[in-house]
């Protein structure tokens, strides 16, 4: 699994026009899956990105979490950060998780942080699986994060 993380102070994502995710303070999450991937990968990358430490304390420190800032997550299907583009190579998109084999590990990935983020009092919000989507968000400073497991 594959997540690229933007910490944003606002963020949104349309199809067809119509908002289907819209969240304040929080991540951006663009989360890719491979085909191996299984329950102790989810539930490790969602312990992960709800544990991070992205946000500015009273001494001007990365120190607080999504929680204690009210924030929240909208998370995005987005298979493509599994495409390979090493030099001398098309683009190619092999080690992706094909749609239906990625359209479950997305809803159990979403559904995981759901439920572990309601325990903190962290929204999560959604794009749509596999549909052309607007993504509008404002840059929170300099933090964007690759993730692998």
């Amino acid at each position: 699994m594959r997540v690229v993380l933007q910490r944003v102070s606002r963020a949104a994502v349309r199809v067809d026009g119509n908002v289907t995710g819209q969240i304040g303070v929080g991540f951006v999450i663009l989360a890719g899956f491979a085909p191996t991937d299984n329950e102790e990968t989810l539930s490790w990358m969602a312990e992960k990105l709800l544990s991070l430490r992205l946000f500015r304390d009273a001494e001007d420190k990365m120190n607080r979490s999504l929680d204690e800032v009210g924030g929240a997550v909208l998370v995005v299907s987005q298979f493509t950060l599994y495409g390979d583009a090493r030099k001398g190579r098309r683009p190619s998109f092999i080690d992706a998780a094909p749609p239906e084999v990625a359209r479950p590990l997305y809803e159990r990935f979403v559904g995981l942080l759901r439920k572990r983020g309601a325990g903190r009092g962290t929204r999560v919000e959604t794009g749509e699986f596999g549909a052309m989507m607007d993504v509008e968000l404002v840059n929170d400073g300099p933090v964007t994060l690759l993730l692998e497991r």
